[in-house]
C-alpha cells in the first residue's frame, strides 16, 4: 500500500495565516526564498503522525504570532487501509486534538494510518550529540514497523516518572516500587524487543541493496557500550537491586531509556561519530531509505518521507542519486530547497511547488522542474 498526502490545508499555523497544498502522489519539491514557510509546510505534514512533529514544538508554539488564535491542519491522505480525512488542531492554551474521518481519536491512531519518516538539518548532529536524540530517531523508525511501540514507550515513561519521584523523595515503600517496576519491566522488555526487530529489518533491507549511499551497521547498546538488561525478569531484577544506587542518583539508571543507537560506516569500519560531516549525512539518508525498503518488504507499506533542506547538503551526483532512489521506491517524499535548480534533471518526475508569502498569505503554485 502506498501512503501519501493528497491535500493539506493550514490555518494560523506557524508563518501561514492560511495555505493549501494539492499533491498528486509524486515526490514533492518545495522551493522558494528563505522565510517563505517551506519547512513549516513539512512540519504541518509531520503533525499527521503521533508526537510533536519534526521540530518537537509544543502546541502553543505552532500557532501563528502575534495572532495567538490557535491553529488547525486538515488533510486528505491515502493511508495504510484506504483514504482518510485527518484534522488536528489546538485552540490557545490547549493540547492538540486529533480527528480521523470526523471521529475524535488518540494521537497514537495516526501511526496506524500513515507511516512517516523524516530528516532535518538539526539531525546532522545526531552522531556527535547525546544519546537521547538517537533513541528518539530509533523509536520513530520502530514505530513505522510497529505502531503500538509508542504505547509501550508511554507506559514505560509514565511508570519511570513515578518511580523517579519516589527516589527523589527518598520513599522506601517496597510495594510501591514493586508495582512500578512491574510496569517498567513489562513495557521495557517490549521496547527492547521492538527495537531489535526494527534493527533486524533495517539490516535485511540494507544487505544487497542497490544504492549510492553508504551502508550503516547498526547496534543497540547501553551507556559506554555496556550491556543492559532486556528481558522482563532481568529488568525487574536490575531495578529492584538498583534501588539504593538509584535513590542516591535521584533517577532510574537501568532500562531502555539508557539505551543508545550505535552506527558504523560499514565499508570503512569506522564509527559514525568519527566520520566526516558529509559521510554522517549520507549515512542518515541511507538509513531512511533502508527504513522505507524494509517497510515495503515487511508491511507492504510505502511511507511518506520528509527531507528538509536535504538537497542543499549534497553534491549534484548525490542529489541525482537520491531523487532516483526515491522514485524507484515509489514513495511520496516532501523535499525543500531555496531554488528549483537544486532539483535539476527531475522534470515531470517530481511535483514542483514554488512557495512565496506576503503578509501571512501563502502562494503555492505548481512549476515544472528543469
Amino acid at each position: 500500500m502506498r501512503c501519501y498526502v493528497q491535500s493539506l490545508t493550514l490555518a494560523q499555523f506557524r508563518s501561514h495565516a492560511r495555505a493549501r497544498v494539492l499533491a498528486d502522489g509524486r515526490p514533492v519539491a518545495l522551493f522558494g526564498p528563505n522565510g517563505a514557510g517551506k519547512t513549516n509546510l513539512l512540519e504541518a505534514v509531520s503533525m499527521l503522525s503521533p508526537g510533536r512533529g519534526l521540530r518537537r514544538a509544543g502546541a502553543d508554539d505552532l500557532a501563528r504570532r502575534p495572532a495567538g488564535l490557535g491553529w488547525k491542519i486538515r488533510a486528505e491522505v491515502q493511508g495504510s487501509d484506504g483514504t482518510h480525512e485527518i484534522e488536528t488542531a489546538a485552540p490557545p492554551g490547549q493540547s492538540r486534538s486529533v480527528r480521523i474521518d470526523g471521529k475524535l481519536t488518540p494521537q497514537l491512531a495516526l501511526g496506524r494510518v500513515l507511516a512517516m519518516l523524516w530528516l532535518t538539518p538539526a539531525m546532522d548532529r545526531l552522531w556527535t550529540e547525546g544519546a537521547e536524540g538517537r533513541r528518539r530517531f530509533l523509536d520513530r523508525m520502530v514505530m513505522s514497523f510497529l505502531p503500538d511501540h509508542a504505547e509501550a514507550v508511554l507506559t514505560y515513561e509514565r511508570a519511570m516518572r513515578e518511580r523517579n519521584r519516589l527516589l527523589r523523595d527518598q520513599i522506601g515503600d517496597d510495594a510501591w516500587y514493586g508495582a512500578l517496576e512491574h510496569q517498567m519491566s513489562e513495557s521495557g522488555a517490549q521496547i527492547t524487543a521492538n527495537r531489535r526487530t526494527a534493527l533486524l529489518a533495517l539490516a535485511e533491507a540494507t544487505t544487497g541493496a542497490q544504492t549510492a549511499f553508504p551502508a550503516a551497521e547498526l547496534s543497540l547498546t547501553g551507556p559506554d557500550d555496556s550491556p543492559q538488561p532486556d528481558t522482563v525478569a532481568d529488568l525487574r531484577a536490575a531495578l529492584a537491586e538498583g534501588r539504593r544506587r538509584d535513590m542516591a542518583a535521584g533517577r532510574s539508571l537501568s532500562g531502555p531509556h539508557r539505551a543508545d543507537l550505535g552506527a558504523v560506516y560499514a565499508a570503512k569500519g569506522q564509527p559514525a561519530a568519527l566520520c566526516s560531516t558529509g559521510e554522517q549525512k549520507a549515512l542518515l539518508i541511507s538509513m531512511v531509505l533502508a527504513n522505507a525498503r524494509a517497510l515495503m518488504a515487511r508491511r507492504g507499506l510505502a511511507p511518506v518521507l520528509l527531507l528538509d533542506e536535504v538537497a542543499a547538503h549534497l553534491d549534484a551526483d548525490r542529489r541525482a542519486a537520491l531523487y532516483d532512489e526515491v522514485l524507484a521506491l515509489d514513495v511520496q517524499a516532501w523535499m525543500t530547497g531555496t531554488g528549483q535548480e537544486l532539483f535539476a534533471g527531475t522534470g515531470h518526475r517530481l511535483q514542483g511547488l514554488r512557495v512565496t508569502q506576503a503578509e501571512g498569505i501563502s502562494a503555492i503554485e505548481e512549476k515544472e522542474l528543469p
